[in-house]
């Protein structure tokens, strides 16, 4: 029985050459700084960090990474000429517009940014004739959601109600149709890039002031002690803290770019990361688990006769990430909110050392994954793709 070591895994970057599109926001910052920390060679492509304050500018990423670039990603021609100046081994992709309260004002800017986005990272790559292996980071609300009890699989139907969630299922399809058309790994040896596409949703964490999101609003609300205003108390979310699917996108990076011709097929498809059916929690059951970590607070039910059409049921199934990848989510609920919340209060109470108390939240994850051993086995799957 072969045991799976989770720091060679991520030894994987060491003096890689990574490109991070979307590296000003919340979950990218939490990418770039753990890459730094993995001794890769971060390139930074985004816009203009997407909120005041932000993680970005908290971590001083602007002077950590190696090349930090304020670029949209609908601009092919800048977007091909950093990818030929760069020569990434890898690039994670997660520039997007990511709100789904935001697409009912901008829907053809979502639409743009979602899908015309991730398709010219691929048409840049393409053009750019360079063998590396992408990661394309998308959503959980790809997915046909029809508002059932148990988790949606990778082989499930693609769809969208809002203008968000479709934008994000054509930036599926368009991924899955670039693979299968340019990059299908029947020929890596011509074209010697391999694609894989992530879904995740609803990550919580420290740095994130994201407008209209949970957590940055409660926060706001417990800092000035009134009570939480809450729409949908009784909506479900898979919450998840934003270091667990981030390292299932570096474990899924590191096979894409270790993995042989012959194992390689395997990769190159989308996985799902999302936490333990324990933590599909309810808003209220959220909230309330928030308040009890900050030590104090309220909320409140307000109205939602003006709220716009969301999901109330979503859950990830994520057995193929841990029968292909090895991968589990190891911070429950609990801890997530926990550590959440400590970053918060750090950085009221000492923002001058956000910086190293990140770092040291990354550097306790390391540890989880590192107590963490999976035996590599043969497995039957059930509703293959």
């Amino acid at each position: 029985m072969i045991l799976l070591k989770v720091e060679t895994l991520l030894g994987t970057y060491y003096n890689k050459r990574v490109l991070v599109t979307g590296h000003t926001g919340f979950k990218g910052s939490w990418l770039a700084l753990w890459l730094i920390q993995l001794g890769a060679s971060v390139y930074g492509y985004a816009l203009e960090p997407p909120t005041n304050p932000s993680l970005f500018e908290f971590l001083d990423l602007k002077n950590l990474i190696h090349r930090h670039q304020i670029a949209d990603i609908r601009d092919l021609e800048t977007l091909q000429k950093t990818i030929d100046d760069v020569k990434p081994d890898i690039i994670f992709h997660l520039a997007a517009q990511s709100k789904v309260i935001e697409s009912y004002s901008s829907p053809l800017e979502t639409v743009e940014v979602n899908t015309i986005g991730s398709l010219n990272v691929m048409e840049a790559v393409r053009l750019s004739g360079l063998p590396m292996s992408i990661v394309m980071v998308t959503t959980d609300k790809c997915y046909e959601n029809k508002e059932w009890v148990y988790g949606y699989r990778e082989c499930d139907a693609i769809g969208g109600y809002d203008p968000y969630s479709a934008s994000k299922g054509a930036a599926e399809l368009l991924i899955s149709s670039w693979r299968n058309s340019f990059f299908h790994s029947s020929r890596l040896a011509q074209h010697g890039v391999r694609i894989a596409s992530v879904r995740a949703g609803n990550v919580i964490g420290g740095g994130d002031w994201t407008e209209y999101a949970l957590v940055p609003t409660c926060i706001e609300y417990l800092k000035k002690h009134v009570p939480i205003p809450i729409k949908n108390p009784s909506a479900t979310r898979p919450w998840q803290h934003v270091l667990e699917p981030l390292s299932g996108y570096l474990k899924l990076g590191e096979r894409l770019l270790n993995s042989d011709t012959e194992n390689i097929r395997s990769y190159c498809d989308a996985f799902n990361f999302g936490p333990s059916v324990k933590s599909n929690k309810t808003v209220k059951e959220f909230v309330e688990k928030l308040i009890h970590y900050w030590g104090e607070g309220q909320w409140e039910q307000i109205s939602a006769a003006e709220i716009q059409h969301e999901a109330t049921l979503l859950h990830l199934a994520t057995e193929k990430a841990y029968h292909q990848l090895q991968w589990q989510p190891l911070w429950n609920l609990n801890t997530a909110v926990r550590q959440t919340v400590a970053w918060y209060k750090m950085a009221i109470n000492e923002p001058s050392q956000l910086k190293n108390f990140t770092v040291d939240q990354i550097n306790q994850y390391s540890d989880s994954m590192d107590k963490y051993r999976v035996p590599l086995k043969e497995i039957d799957f059930i509703r293959n793709a």
